[in-house]
């Protein structure tokens, strides 16, 4: 039986890659799910135990060094292993650098966004290495191409990519994969629950969404990617010009920023 630990399982990404997991692989799989939300993760894992998986919900916000490394624990003393750990919980902002005024959020959205998953990769890893498993991290085209408005969320992306690049090859000798994934936009809630120049809630997104991916899609590019041990999933042709293009071209690479957000 595999054993894999899913953070920010509640909704959206991580909520559909532990279905497609469960669906998948059925009795063969445990499903270890974390989240803030222990009532969505319930209706989560009930899904997952329908298609036959075997599940544990652990209620986690990954910001607090403490809960990752009981998230982890949990996750050994029910099951005795761990063999493939899926980095994905993390939090959106939208805000224009000049308009912010605490940098308090800033540092908060670090500490989701790179902390939480450095350190819940950090607590696991032993197991990992035993069982010659498999790391994911779910970043974002955020994390390849700057977007205006989003220094914020493009800086936690951009330092999670040279987390785990640089990780990628000091565990290959152990055998262990590291898979960075790089969603664009997905049709998810992320971007309306992301900060705003003051630190709130955003509400509502500011990105063009009329061609965003679907959840499922996305889900299921990242869990072939893991099972594959890909280096990397980009998830947009446009993205993947973007990444190149930006190397010779970087004022045209802007201008596609700019081009992203809604006028």
């Amino acid at each position: 039986m595999e054993v894999i630990i899913i953070t920010g399982a509640s909704d959206g990404i991580g909520a559909e890659i532990a279905r497609q997991l469960a669906r998948g692989q059925g009795a063969g799989v445990a499903l270890v799910l974390a989240a803030r939300n222990a009532a969505m993760l319930e209706q989560v894992a009930a899904q997952c135990a329908a298609a036959g998986a075997q599940t544990l919900v652990v209620p986690t916000d990954v910001a607090q060094q403490a809960q990752c490394e009981a998230l982890v624990q949990a996750c050994v003393a029910r099951f005795g292993r761990i063999d493939a750990l899926i980095n994905n919980a993390g939090r959106s902002a939208h805000a224009l650098f000049e308009e912010v005024t605490d940098l308090g959020w800033y540092e908060e959205l670090m500490r989701i966004n790179l902390w939480g998953s450095v350190w819940c990769t950090h607590a696991a890893l032993p197991q990992l290495k035993q069982a010659r498993g498999r790391i994911v991290a779910v970043s974002s085209l955020a994390g390849l191409v700057g977007v205006p408005g989003r220094t914020a969320y493009s800086a936690t992306k951009f330092a999670m990519g040279g987390f785990f690049e640089a990780l990628r090859v000091e565990l290959k000798p152990a055998g262990v994969s590291v898979t960075t994934a790089y969603p664009g936009v997905v049709a998810t809630q992320i971007r309306h629950r992301g900060y705003n120049a003051a630190g709130g809630q955003l509400g509502h997104s500011s990105l063009k969404e009329d061609k965003a991916m679907s959840v499922e899609e996305c889900a299921a590019l990242i869990v072939s990617g893991m099972q594959a041990r890909r280096r990397e999933v980009v998830m947009s042709a446009k993205g993947k010009l973007g990444r190149w293009l930006k190397l010779i071209a970087p004022g045209l690479v802007e201008k596609m920023a700019l081009a992203a957000l809604k006028t």
